[in-house]
């Protein structure tokens, strides 16, 4: 069998399966992911629903889906007092009541007419003297509601009588393909093989444990391994050219930097110099807490590869941080430095790219729009990139395939916890930095509800009044009929009326100009107060901004909370963080808050973000689109979701060895074995590491 021709089956688009035209394709495609059939069969369920039928509510279990026939006998919308959103409620002859949550209440009642027999399939809980059911699946005949039955994600229009034939069509087309997993760890771990799992997960015919669901994250994580090993040996491989420098500018930029720099700085910067030293290229990870003085490491990075005679670059996730690493550089720097920006335009625009093409700037700042097409270097030696740019595995490894010579310092603007290194960061040496520079105060943080609002903004009044600043950071720009989130513009008209002339708002919908305006009102003390969203959470520098509040605290992630908090503690005076909660507060959610509470250690806090919410999730990864499994293992409540994620983790560790061992014993992939590997690789998208095979 030739793996190649059967493989490209999957890769066909989704309309050529029976029954699928491009309406329902595109509608199969936004819920999976992607327009392949390949798609499709990555799209698991969410759980495999069991179900059990019951003659009486009271006699359903606790633990699985009940079949049960009812008769609705009235139905209204009602309001959340938890998430103020409506939802549909009907009430039944069999004193279990029905909640259809954001649903619209003509559709259940013609999904369920009064007095008329149905069949719901759900979990059945006591509540009050009777029972309830939150959004059940409902049937006019059970014979629709099958014991074992696979629940998949769906998106607006798509429904599960669409979905379910077009997976049974997919799977057909799904070949046995050659193992390219160890046998002796599948035996040991009763693993079964590719298509098999996918089998039991998507038409369970007996109720399937958890190995399914390991094989198919464990195929993942292998292949985004292997795929980092390539690229790590591609690295050690690559030619590269030494930029040793001779100290000249990097001595000057340290004296009007006026400090010393920490133990940690002095050894990042040992290992950084030794790398742009060597002959070969570097290419490394700067891991830093907030606060722990990165920017300075970069800069006497790139003013070591000035000195060789070579340009720098570096590359910011937002105009606002490029335009303050463009003011540290411009206070530090010896040499002609300039921004590329979208705001850059006309004239301006042509003279920074006639000096980047002829060598007279010697260090560029900019946005992704500096590595876009027309943007030349004379010569650049060095390129600084913020892992925030969504600079990711993919880009890194195209970046490998041109050859391309110059050295890379990526960094990080949170620190990551390893199984995160091994999964984003996995080909890079890392360097990391813990401590804070000297002078830094420690930041009290403290939770607090908030019904407590009027006597925070009496506290902090009198701290305006000492001289003080606040930001005042909320997760919304404006309110919405179905979000309950403050809302900035809101917050700022309202502390606007009790601080007249003192307030500032910056969000990301503002116009560059305003924002930018807004942010040097606060930082030259013009306005006290800066009412603002998540856009402030790196490259606002403010040494006199003293305290920080944030609202409803418990919708932000972790490290996003721990970001933000390093926006004060920059000066000599002490500084405080103000964690704002809502007044319904889950026990998960006041665990999270009691860490960040707890500690001002990232690399502590990285960790329990890891552990609270899985690897996808931490550092908003999930959000971002970065590190994200498709195939990676969930639970259905919190603590399986942990349980989970725990051993999420433990599979990639056992991939990154497995990974390396593989490579050792067939550096090419041409054993059985290795050529099974390469059509892993295909299976995840990982062409650039099958390239660099191709590449030698």
């Amino acid at each position: 069998m030739n793996p190649s021709v059967s493989l490209s089956n999957l890769f066909e688009p989704l309309e050529t399966l029976p029954g699928v035209g491009p309406k329902r394709a595109a509608l199969i495609a936004k819920a999976c992911g992607g327009p392949r059939i390949l798609d499709l069969l990555f799209h698991l369920p969410d759980r495999i629903a069991a179900r059990m039928r019951v003659t009486h509510a009271s006699l359903a279990p606790a633990d699985q889906d009940a079949v049960l026939r009812v008769t609705p006998i009235s139905s209204r919308t009602a309001l959340s007092r938890a998430t103020r959103r409506r939802y549909v409620e009907l009430r039944t002859a069999e004193e279990v009541t029905l909640r259809f949550m954001q649903s619209n209440l003509g559709w259940i009642e013609r999904l369920l007419p009064q007095g008329e027999a149905r069949w719901i399939s759900g979990r059945i809980r006591p509540e009050g003297d009777g029972w309830s059911c939150i959004n059940p699946d409902v049937a006019a005949d059970d014979a629709a509601l099958p014991s074992l039955e696979a629940i998949w994600p769906l998106t607006d229009g798509l429904k599960r009588g669409h979905l379910a034939p077009a997976m049974v069509a997919a799977l057909q087309r799904l070949p046995e393909m050659e193992e390219w997993q160890d046998a002796p760890l599948l035996a040991r771990e009763s693993w079964p093989g590719f298509a098999g799992a996918l089998r039991a997960l998507h038409t369970p015919q007996t109720r399937p444990d958890q190995k399914p669901w390991e094989r198919l994250a464990y195929d993942e994580a292998l292949a985004g391994q292997l795929a980092l090993a390539l690229l790590r040996r591609r690295n050690r491989e690559a030619p590269g050219r030494p930029l040793a420098g001779d100290g000249a500018l990097r001595g000057e930029a340290l004296a009007r930097f006026g400090h010393p720099p920490t133990p940690d700085q002095a050894k990042a910067l040992a290992e950084i110099s030794a790398d742009l030293s060597a002959p070969h290229r570097m290419l490394r990870l700067l891991q830093g807490d907030v606060g722990s003085g990165k920017t300075l490491v970069a800069v006497l990075a790139m003013l070591q590869a000035v000195e060789a005679g070579a340009q720098a670059a570096i590359m910011a996730p937002t105009e606002i941080l490029a335009r303050q690493h463009l003011r540290t550089l411009e206070k530090l720097c010896p040499v002609p430095v300039a921004l590329l920006a979208g705001s850059v335009k006309g004239p301006e625009r042509r003279r920074v790219l006639r000096g980047f093409a002829d060598g007279s700037i010697r260090i560029a700042i900019g946005t992704h729009a500096l590595f876009q097409q027309g943007v030349e270097f004379r010569d650049l030696g060095l390129a600084v990139v913020d892992e925030q740019h969504r600079f990711g595995v993919a880009q890194r490894l195209e970046l490998a395939g041109k050859g391309a010579l110059a050295d890379m310092l990526v960094m990080t603007a949170t620190p990551i916890p390893r199984t995160l290194q091994l999964t984003q960061w996995g080909e890079m040496r890392v360097s990391r930095i813990a401590g804070k520079p000297a002078g830094r105060q420690p930041i009290a943080t403290r939770i607090a509800s908030g019904a407590r609002l009027p006597e925070i903004i009496a506290r902090m009044r009198q701290a305006l009044e000492r001289g003080e600043r606040a930001y005042w950071v909320v997760r919304a720009i404006t309110g919405g009929e179905h979000d309950d989130s403050i809302a900035a513009e809101t917050r700022f008209a309202e502390l606007s009326e009790l601080f007249p002339g003192r307030v500032g708002l910056a969000h990301g919908e503002l116009e560059m100009d305003r924002r930018e305006q807004a942010l040097a009102d606060f930082a030259t003390g013009r306005t006290q107060i800066l009412v603002a969203t998540t856009v402030i959470e790196v490259g606002v520098d403010v040494p006199e901004a003293t305290i920080i509040l944030i609202e409803q605290a418990e919708r932000f992630g972790l490290s996003a909370l721990h970001q933000l908090r390093g926006r004060v503690g920059r000066g000599s005076k002490p500084s405080s963080c103000l964690l704002v909660h809502s007044e319904q507060l889950s026990e998960r959610e006041r665990e999270r808050l009691l860490i960040l509470r707890d500690t001002e250690d990232g690399f502590v806090i990285a960790e329990e973000d890891l552990r609270l919410r899985g690897g996808g999730e931490a550092l908003g990864t999930r959000q971002a689109g970065q590190a994200q499994f498709r195939l990676g293992l969930r639970g259905e409540d919190e603590a399986a979701a942990s349980r989970a994620a725990t051993r999420q983790n433990a599979l990639i560790e056992m991939a990154a060895g497995d990974a390396e061992v593989l490579l050792t014993r067939d550096p090419h992939l041409t054993s059985p074995r290795g050529v099974a590997a390469r059509q892993l690789l295909r299976l995840f998208d990982k062409e650039g590491a099958v390239a660099l095979l191709a590449a030698g």
